[in-house]
């Protein structure tokens, strides 16, 4: 049976960060559509909190992230069923990009299919080398959507083209060589490496990292010259809430 489970941890820096961990590791954390939208409202209910400083997306135990779409699932889905199916997938992508705060994904083991366009949906990518990366949904007769729309602007097209053409398998180095995950540290260090990244986000300005998430968010659709000047605005935001004050004014104590 698939659970969702939410883990919330105080962090030295104040605030607390949330761990998310989709659970169903008898199937490799497959992902099905009622697994989707107990993910999708995990996510939204642990950025509720103002608390919250980041969260951390895991799959149970350690041989798979998410490890696609439950195909014992869609090999009976009809046309008419597939929309709402691929629906509450596309939603998991919708919760990650709107939650108001940073998504740090643990990626070990294999993320296939809907796991890659779900990895691809968080803000950052943190492998160990046991991970495995493969959208092979075309070898099973079907198009790769979520994990295509995200890929180009971390991969390249080219190399977004090659992963959802040809469904084949990339190990965690050529993953991180082309751009998928953010950091890569070898078996066994992986959570030290994710405390190392959430405490560096938990350390800033919470104001500031949630200004930063939703302007990067609208930098991706806008265009060059909109982005500039919606850039003007966020930053004179920033000083409303008086952080940028209190945080340069402890800078310059320290240094005297």
């Amino acid at each position: 049976m698939t659970e969702v489970h939410v883990e919330i941890e105080d962090t030295p820096h104040g605030g607390h960060v949330a761990t998310v961990c989709y659970d169903n590791a008898e199937k490799l954390n497959a992902i099905d559509g009622a697994g989707a939208d107990a993910l999708s409202a995990a996510i939204r209910q642990a950025g509720e909190s103002p608390e919250v400083r980041a969260i951390l997306l895991r799959g149970a135990g350690e041989r798979a992230f998410i490890g696609g779409a439950d195909i014992r699932v869609m090999v009976d889905l009809t046309r008419e069923t597939a929309r709402p199916f691929v629906t509450a997938l596309h939603g998991v992508r919708t919760a990650l990009r709107d939650v108001p705060v940073p998504v740090v994904a643990r990626v070990s083991g294999y993320c296939l299919g809907a796991g890659v366009g779900i990895a691809a949906s968080c803000d950052l990518r943190v492998a160990d080398t046991t991970a495995k990366f493969a959208v092979p949904e075309v070898v099973v007769g079907i198009p790769s959507v979520i994990a295509s729309t995200l890929l180009p602007r971390l991969v390249g097209w080219g190399r977004a083209a090659r992963i959802v053409y040809t469904g084949e398998t990339i190990g965690a180095e050529q993953a991180y060589d082309w751009g998928l995950v953010e950091a890569l540290v070898p078996e066994g260090e992986l959570d030290d490496e994710l405390v190392r990244t959430v405490d560096m986000i938990c350390a800033a300005g919470p104001t500031a990292i949630r200004l930063q998430k939703a302007f990067l968010r609208e930098w991706e659709e806008l265009p060059a010259p909109e982005g500039v000047q919606r850039s003007m605005d966020y930053f004179a935001e920033g000083f409303a809430s008086g952080e940028p004050g209190q945080r340069m004014r402890a800078f310059l104590d320290r240094r005297r």
